[in-house]
């Protein structure tokens, strides 16, 4: 059997929510815990991996560690183990490069940008989950090499 993509908590709000839909004539709750705590033993069920996973989709695509954190709790994955998996300083920066040139923001505009333009940019990468800082950094960026040295910077910061 191979490995399911999800967590525990999700798995079992699924489940419940199609025994439920089917309509459940036993007595009492249907055993969905024990199904998928027997899940997890197995090594079927792993929220570790999970939230490993899922967090490196997530700064592929260019969203924040506050989105990602935010993303992890939805699927029913505990405090600790968010905190475990949360992006460092680094792939923070990589990740709102990634959004700054997919998006066209800062110094990968096509035009120059007016404060209004500014403004909604700033908007947009806050709602991804990146910090104010961070995206200050980005939007005001002179360059694309000013960008990308601003995230090598980190690179830097990590191996002293």
């Amino acid at each position: 059997m191979a490995r399911f993509s999800t967590s525990a908590a999700k798995l079992e709000r699924y489940l419940l929510r199609k025994i439920r839909e089917r309509g459940w004539e036993g007595e009492g709750e249907p055993p969905i815990s024990s199904l998928v705590h027997r899940y997890v033993e197995l090594g079927y069920i792993d929220d570790e991996v999970f939230a490993r996973a899922k967090t490196g989709g997530l700064m592929r695509r260019g969203y924040g560690a506050r989105r990602v954190h935010q993303a992890l709790g939805e699927a029913g994955i505990d405090e600790s183990l968010r905190e475990k998996v949360r992006p460092g300083e680094l792939a923070a920066r990589q990740a709102l490069l990634v959004l700054a040139r997919r998006r066209r923001f800062g110094p990968f505009a096509a035009g120059p940008i007016d404060k209004a333009l500014r403004e909604k940019q700033i908007a947009a990468m806050l709602r991804a989950g990146h910090s104010l800082d961070s995206v200050r950094e980005m939007v005001d960026a002179k360059s694309p090499a000013e960008a990308e040295r601003w995230v090598a910077e980190a690179a830097d910061e990590m191996e002293q």
